[in-house]
């Protein structure tokens, strides 16, 4: 396979520093390479530029709206200006809401626990697990995966069409697949969902990393995503958009900060006079550090320019798409089509391997990490690989020969701080290991395929 070494157009911006780039592992098959992380869609490296804004704040760091000394009213200003520049970063509308949560399955979860009474929600079965799952009081319709953009709109209407149309409804959709990269048409089925008198939330954890993301522009109710996807460590996710159900629903977590009075009554009960702005459902003490990683991320990669990571990311990913296309034993899962527009996110399966065998080659012989699985996205990777729906298979790897089929696949993918060398290194490692196989014998241990150590499978 002869890889392209074309150089990318300088106009286009460099990658972006970050944490580990410089950390190296040892190899199966003796010495230490520098670790390539292609596991972005997972949990992307921080960038150096976070890290080091976190560092310059931490001896600063103070408990926030309850102190009255100097360090909390610093914390408690930096805390709310993280709050203005995330709703800049989404293109919130004025009487937006930004709530910071632990992650983008926190959001989708608060908002599952805010929609009102008999809400009907619409989700396609291509959803990640925390956009399918959270639902559980609703009455829920799942979606057959669409196999163009236009059908997915199509069946949406057709869903919402046959609803009652009296009552709320919610269309819950992602942005960019976690699984194929593949962009949804999310202005096209907020319109639709709008026009037959449902709202729209969107998951945007791993659209938001890769691609600008407009709440006023997309015309959507809601944006949840996850710090630690947008180069941003430390635990914490946002849920964006429409204040009144929230407003209108009991806080998702009871206790300080989200109430604003207390008071015994007579009868020996407690009153409770709840927040309506964010903090209603923020209780507790946040997590200063990770919404101001979060804060600090969203303004590196605008100060960046997106345009010019979207144009770079896009230049990996034709790299990637034909490289494995030299590579017949390779098939690349898809919903849209290979002209369907895409993120840093590739799953492919290589005929004759296990997945988790592969993955597992790669770590140890490459120092190159991907992850193998289901994704947390079970009926789409079933779907996408043709399987029953009872067909084993789960996140992870599956109790199989390293030589045996399975039913899960291979996920690379990456993002801002990727090198051109580690797209390289893994196009070259996936030509090696599918022409000469593994040089190195493996097992499953615990559920994971590991090297067998002493094994030696070929000379090199």
């Amino acid at each position: 396979m002869s890889v392209s070494t074309a150089a990318i157009d300088p106009s286009v911006c460099a990658p972006l520093p970050v944490l580990g780039q410089d950390v190296t592992v040892p190899l199966v098959t003796g010495g230490e390479v520098t670790y390539a992380a292609l596991d972005y869609a997972a949990s992307a490296p921080a960038l150096q530029r976070v890290w080091d804004d976190v560092a310059a704040y931490a001896p600063y760091y103070g408990s926030v709206h309850r102190g009255a000394g100097y360090l909390s009213q610093l914390s408690t200003d930096l805390f709310e200006n993280s709050r203005r520049t995330v709703a800049e970063f989404l293109g919130c509308r004025a009487e937006d809401q930004v709530v910071f949560t632990r992650s983008t399955t926190d959001s989708l979860n608060l908002l599952a626990a805010a929609i009102p009474a008999n809400c009907q929600v619409f989700v396609y079965e291509t959803e990640h697990h925390a956009s399918l799952l959270p639902w559980r009081d609703a009455q829920v319709t799942y979606l057959n995966a669409p196999r163009t953009p236009g059908q997915a709109v199509e069946s949406l209407e057709r869903a919402l069409a046959d609803r009652d149309p009296y009552g709320p409804a919610l269309v819950c959709v992602t942005g960019a697949s976690n699984v194929t990269g593949e962009l949804w048409p999310v202005k096209e089925l907020a319109a639709a969902a709008h026009a037959h008198g449902a709202r729209i939330v969107l998951d945007a954890a791993q659209l938001a990393p890769h691609h600008p993301v407009d709440i006023a522009e997309l015309d959507v109710d809601w944006v949840a995503f996850s710090g630690h996807k947008l180069y941003a460590p430390f635990g914490s996710g946002v849920l964006a958009g429409r204040a009144d159900w929230l407003q209108a629903a009991e806080p998702y977590l009871a206790g300080g900060g989200a109430s604003r009075k207390v008071a015994r009554r007579a009868d020996g009960g407690v009153d409770v006079d709840w927040h309506t702005t964010a903090a209603r459902h923020e209780a507790g003490s946040p997590n200063v550090i990770g919404v101001y990683s979060i804060a600090s991320a969203c303004k590196a990669l605008t100060e960046a320019g997106f345009d010019s990571l979207v144009a770079r990311e896009q230049e990996l990913v034709s790299r990637v798409r034909e490289g494995l296309a030299e590579v017949p034993e390779v098939q690349v899962l898809s919903l849209f089509g290979d002209d369907a527009p895409r993120v840093g996110v590739i799953s492919f399966v290589v005929r004759g391997w296990n997945s988790s065998h592969f993955a597992a080659a790669l770590s140890a012989e490459y120092g190159i990490g991907v992850r193998d699985g289901l994704f947390c996205a079970h009926p789409l990777v079933r779907t996408l690989l043709g399987s029953d729906p009872q067909d084993p298979g789960e996140c992870g790897a599956p109790e199989a020969e390293p030589g045996e089929r399975s039913l899960n696949a291979i996920r690379v993918s990456f993002g801002a701080g990727t090198p051109d060398e580690h797209i390289d290194r893994f196009l070259r490692a996936v030509t090696e290991l599918v022409r000469e196989g593994a040089q190195w014998k493996y097992r499953t241990e615990d559920g994971r395929c590991v090297p067998d150590r002493g094994e030696v499978a070929r000379t090199v």
